[in-house]
C-alpha cells in the first residue's frame, strides 16, 4: 500500500507539530514567569523545531505518492488533524505576542513612572523661590 509512505510523513509532520504546540504552551508559562534564560533556550528549540517542520513539509509538498495521495482523499483525516494542530500553534503564537506586548507595555509604564518619581523628588527651588529640575539646572559638571 503506498499511502503509507505518504502517512508517515503526515504522522512525523503531526509529531513536530504537536511538539511546536508543546514549546508554545511552555513559552507562554515562561512568558508569565519572566524567566529570560530558559526563554533564550526555548526559543532556540523552536527555532531549530520550525526549520524541522519548514524542511518536512517542503518534502512533503515535493513527494508524488503524497501529490497522488492527497488527490484520492486518502490522507483527508490526517491532514485535518495537521490542519487542527496548526490552528492551534498559531493561536497559541498569537496569545504569546499579546503576553510580550503586555508585558512591555507594564515596562514603559513602570519606567514612565520612576521617571515622573526621580523628577519630582530632584526637584529644586533657587533663592527666588523658582523651581529647577535638580542638580542639572545648577550647571555642575563634576
Amino acid at each position: 500500500m503506498s499511502s503509507s509512505v505518504s502517512q508517515q510523513l503526515l504522522n512525523k509532520q503531526l509529531e513536530q507539530l504537536t511538539a511546536l504546540e508543546q514549546l508554545l504552551n511552555d513559552e507562554k508559562e515562561l512568558l508569565t514567569q519572566r524567566d529570560p534564560e530558559a526563554l533564550n533556550t526555548l526559543t532556540e528549540q523552536k527555532k531549530v523545531l520550525l526549520e524541522a517542520i519548514e524542511g518536512l513539509d517542503a518534502n512533503i509538498s515535493k513527494n508524488p505518492q503524497f501529490l497522488a495521495d492527497k488527490a484520492q482523499n486518502l490522507l483527508d483525516d490526517s491532514l485535518e488533524e495537521i490542519q487542527a494542530t496548526l490552528l492551534r500553534c498559531q493561536e497559541l503564537n498569537v496569545i504569546n505576542g499579546q503576553v510580550i506586548t503586555h508585558s512591555q507595555l507594564a515596562v514603559e509604564r513602570m519606567k514612565t513612572t520612576l521617571l515622573e518619581r526621580h523628577n519630582r523628588s530632584s526637584m529644586t527651588y533657587d533663592n527666588k523661590g523658582k523651581k529647577h529640575a535638580g542638580l542639572s539646572s545648577l550647571d555642575i559638571k563634576a
